[in-house]
């Protein structure tokens, strides 16, 4: 069993007579596959548990370097996932996600694994972005690293040929990439913002019929408002949809204690 990295410790035993038959989490309504690394979540990162308004609970995914995922997309870890989402759907949690936009690859098999709704990718946003733009108009993605985006995480994300995308990638630039897929244990936060808004003005240049703007990675989100600010258009990313999903099933919830 992967460790379990709770934001809250509260939880319910679930007992039939006298047994325990499992422990339940309280009030956590999405779950969030982790990747096994040491470089920084600052505020507004996925991995930040201070970026949402609701708690979330974490499971760490042993061995998933963001280099085995995003540069070499091995399909060998899917079994592990897998077994993450399981574990997160018997704490209790109503939704599981992940931290990282290329499990979009994994995202029917993860689905199908648990009773739960299992959303993979922030890239799942684009087919329902494209809707909301005029005719002729793109959704500009800005991905950690374009040359890794292939065909196999659109399709995981239902992001069909008749959908107009532009595809940006950072690692054309020297700080955030490297950081997050070599995994360093720091961050110039202010160099990686700037890499972000040269690398945006940049494909607005070469394609001004972009309408819109989806995020891929799940570390861009804290640079979402000064894209937003920068370019005049939405900027979706992973916790635009984990805020959305939570609405939609924390009704459900069972109540916290007092």
């Amino acid at each position: 069993m992967f460790p379990l990295l709770r934001y809250s410790l509260l939880s319910l035993a679930v007992r039939r007579g006298g047994t325990v038959l499992s422990v339940l989490s309280i009030g956590f309504s999405v779950g969030i596959l982790m990747l096994d690394t040491q470089f920084p979540r600052i505020p507004g990162d996925m991995g930040n548990a201070a970026t949402f308004d609701f708690p979330v609970l974490y499971h760490r995914v042993r061995g998933a370097s963001p280099d085995r995922v995003v540069r070499h997309g091995q399909q060998e870890l899917l079994p592990a996932f897998i077994e993450g989402a399981q574990a997160l759907e018997r704490e209790g949690v109503r939704a599981v996600t992940t931290n990282c936009g290329f499990l979009a690859k994994f995202q029917s098999e993860v689905a199908a694994s648990v009773c739960i709704p299992g959303f993979s990718s922030s890239l799942m946003l684009v087919p329902l972005v494209h809707r909301m733009l005029p005719p002729g108009k793109s959704v500009g993605i800005m991905t950690v690293d374009a040359s890794s985006l292939r065909p196999e995480h659109f399709t995981g994300a239902g992001i069909t040929k008749d959908i107009r995308t532009v595809v940006a990638g950072m690692e054309t630039e020297k700080e955030f990439t490297h950081v997050l897929l070599d995994d360093q244990p720091e961050l110039f936060v202010d160099a990686a913002r700037q890499e972000h808004l040269t690398v945006v003005r940049r494909m607005l240049v070469a394609h001004p019929e972009i309408g819109a703007i989806v995020l891929e990675c799940t570390n861009m989100p804290p640079y979402r408002a000064d894209l937003q600010a920068a370019t005049g258009l939405p900027v979706f990313d992973i916790t635009t949809l984990v805020r959305m999903v939570h609405d939609a099933v924390s009704q459900g919830l069972s109540p916290r204690p007092a």
